[in-house]
């Protein structure tokens, strides 16, 4: 079973992507946002989809998986302007919690270079889950998440031109042999 250029990169784009989704997943978790969890299991479903179609050859997991690819490039695109604050978007609103926490970006609290403020003893009602603020972060949570997505939309900007590349180059002896035409195949 030899391996094709462009058949190697898509497996090794959709590998990448499985680990940026996952890494995103956690820091997600850890953050209380719902919507993006969400959004990241389908992706991480559709990416595995994808890599089984590329590794068996399988044209329409492939075509599903390039559609979700531009979908998740808008999901991106709509996260970063979302923590940009782009065109009425608040990251201070609970639009990525479905309003169930109070809880927002896990980089708001942990972010590189913050220090955490911790609340003074017996002012209050202590609450184990409210956000405690940071200070001093080198770099601002919103401009962290907004990294986090232009990688998303790098990979998956990579992956559709290879993977268009990739099904324009599946000729007939990449196809198994059950199969009479590129037709026929493709109805599979």
């Amino acid at each position: 079973m030899g391996c094709c250029s462009g058949r190697c990169a898509l497996i090794f784009l959709c590998t990448f992507q499985l680990v940026t989704a996952l890494e995103r997943q956690v820091f997600d978790f850890l953050g209380y946002q719902w919507v993006p969890i969400l959004a990241t299991f389908v992706h991480i479903v559709v990416v595995i989809l994808g890599l089984f179609g590329t590794i068996q050859y399988r044209p329409r997991y492939i075509v599903v998986y390039a559609v979700w690819a531009a979908a998740w490039i808008t999901w991106n695109i709509f996260i970063i302007c979302f923590y940009l604050e782009v065109g009425g978007l608040s990251k201070d609103s609970k639009l990525l919690t479905f309003n169930l926490s109070r809880h927002r970006s896990w980089w708001r609290e942990h972010g590189p270079g913050c220090l955490r403020e911790e609340p003074a003893a017996g002012l209050g009602p202590l609450d184990s889950q409210a956000p405690v603020p940071a200070i001093g972060c080198t770099l601002e949570h919103g401009y962290v998440e907004a990294l986090h997505s232009t990688l998303q939309i790098l990979v998956a900007l990579i992956s559709l031109v290879d993977l268009t590349h990739f099904l324009s180059t599946m000729s007939m002896k990449s196809l198994p042999a059950s199969c009479s035409s590129r037709r026929t195949c493709l109805r599979k």
